[in-house]
């Protein structure tokens, strides 16, 4: 069997038949033979001419099928283009399941074949539960990587994800072949103040940790703080709930970062985004500029490559990053080509990212995830 290939293209500015032509044909000379997928992110203003687009690549670039979404943003290779037009497209030669459409009324997981070893999961965030989907899959396929991102664009009208030219609620494309997925995930935070058991919960509100109030628990993390990180921290508190209760120290990388939505003083409560378990482990969290350029640093510094050289890689970042946040332009993109070994890559900017943490798929936010390609061994 021939050895896994792949090629990534960038298409500048707004659609343009001859753009996506020309485009197309450069796959093919890459490639030098059909590709089973592509994966193409593309800006709002190519939803109109959605068919011609997946047609052009299926035809002249010898694509079997086509999966993508909208972006706000999109990243080639070392370099993240941010609110401008274009597209964005990872062409894989290389044996993979068939990619499937799901829809959001089905329940179930939508999938058929042979049991996957990974998948890549496009998500309509205003059409499917992406976190309901992932729940059904952590319990079928335990420990088995979901990577993967919700479309961006501006309102709903301007948001899609498809197959083939199909607009679905979601698409998921799932490794059954010898091509496999290791996954990177830099959350971007760091705990603060002590990791305490949830003792008191209801839904999303917490009111006790460690049978203090939660709301005096992040007030004694807030005053752990140095004065400049204080200066920081208005909006970038979270809270990490633990992945696994069977470590003796909680370290970055070991918790499902959630939003902070509000505090309430006379209640001792605090509502967080997401849903806690009485008995969980709970450390609040600090998200900055350098906090998360040291938390990709250490996700690349303890990657699971071991070795293995990549042949491709799509990458998932978070609208919340990019240029405004970091202070100067393609610094996951740079950082995650570098890790796979200058490979092919490509990417978009997200409304949240799919990922594991601690071995559990999860919707994440202002998080920047991986899947880096990889030949099975055997």
């Amino acid at each position: 069997m021939e050895a896994p290939r792949a090629t990534s293209i960038e298409i500048p500015g707004p659609f343009q038949s001859e753009k996506v032509k020309d485009a197309a044909f450069r796959i093919r000379e890459t490639l030098g033979r059909t590709a089973q997928v592509s994966v193409a992110f593309v800006s709002p203003d190519y939803l109109p001419h959605l068919q011609e687009f997946v047609e052009t690549l299926r035809v002249d670039g010898h694509i079997s099928n086509v999966i993508g979404c909208t972006s706000v943003g999109r990243i080639a290779d070392k370099h993240e283009v941010e609110n401008d037009p274009g597209c964005s497209i990872l062409a894989l030669c290389c044996d993979v399941g068939e990619p499937v459409g799901l829809e959001a009324h089905a329940p179930a997981l939508q999938l058929s074949g042979p049991r996957p070893h990974g998948a890549i999961l496009l998500v309509n965030p205003f059409r499917f539960e992406a976190d309901n989907w992932l729940r059904q899959w952590n319990r079928e396929y335990p420990g088995t990587a979901v990577v993967g991102g919700l479309a961006s664009g501006g309102e709903e009208d301007d948001v899609a994800v498809f197959l083939n030219g199909r607009p679905a609620d979601a698409v998921c494309l799932p490794l059954a072949g010898r091509a496999s997925i290791l996954p990177l995930v830099s959350q971007g935070c760091r705990p603060i103040g002590e990791p305490l058991t949830v003792t008191r919960a209801e839904h999303n509100i917490v009111y006790a940790l460690g049978g203090q109030p939660a709301y005096e628990v992040l007030e004694t993390a807030f005053e752990s703080l140095t004065d400049s990180e204080k200066s920081v921290a208005k909006g970038n508190l979270f809270a990490g709930l633990a992945g696994t209760e069977y470590l003796d120290d909680f370290k970055p990388g070991d918790f499902l970062i959630r939003n902070i939505i509000g505090a309430d003083p006379g209640s001792g409560a605090v509502v967080i985004g997401g849903i806690p378990r009485t008995g969980q482990t709970l450390q609040y969290q600090l998200r900055d500029r350098d906090i998360a350029k040291a938390d990709l640093k250490r996700v690349l510094a303890t990657g699971a490559l071991h070795g293995v050289r990549p042949f491709a890689a799509l990458l998932f970042s978070c609208l919340g990053r990019g240029e405004r946040f970091f202070g100067s332009p393609n610094h996951d993109a740079s950082s995650f080509y570098a890790a796979a070994g200058k490979s092919p890559l490509a990417g978009f900017f997200c409304n949240g990212e799919i990922a594991p943490v601690a071995g559990r798929n999860a919707v994440h936010g202002y998080t920047a995830a991986a899947a880096l390609w990889v030949e099975k061994s055997h």
